[in-house]
């Protein structure tokens, strides 16, 4: 079981595996995608788009399923998210 979740539940258990990626992050490529999508899940919406920018300027291919990945349901009603959409590429719906 993950430390930081024994020690204060998922927000801490997010909390550790966003400083592990992170620091993952800097000796090896892991996708913005995956780092935006944890602090989805931790409901911070600013380094979410954050990372999802960073994404787009990479080019992340995982950006393509950003339309259907339920952790970012909670940015839909953003106007970033309506504009990173258009960014991409992808249908307004």
């Amino acid at each position: 079981m993950n430390p930081g979740y024994r020690s204060g539940g998922w927000p801490s258990a997010l909390h550790n595996g966003i400083e592990v990626s992170l620091a993952q992050s800097k000796t090896g490529y892991l996708p913005p995608y995956q780092i935006a999508e944890l602090y989805a899940d931790l409901g911070d919406k600013e380094h979410a788009f954050e990372w999802l920018n960073i994404a787009y300027q990479q080019r992340g291919h995982l950006l393509y399923g950003i339309r259907t990945d339920f952790a970012f349901d909670f940015l839909r009603t953003d106007p970033r998210y309506a504009e990173l959409v258009r960014k991409i590429g992808l249908p307004q719906w």
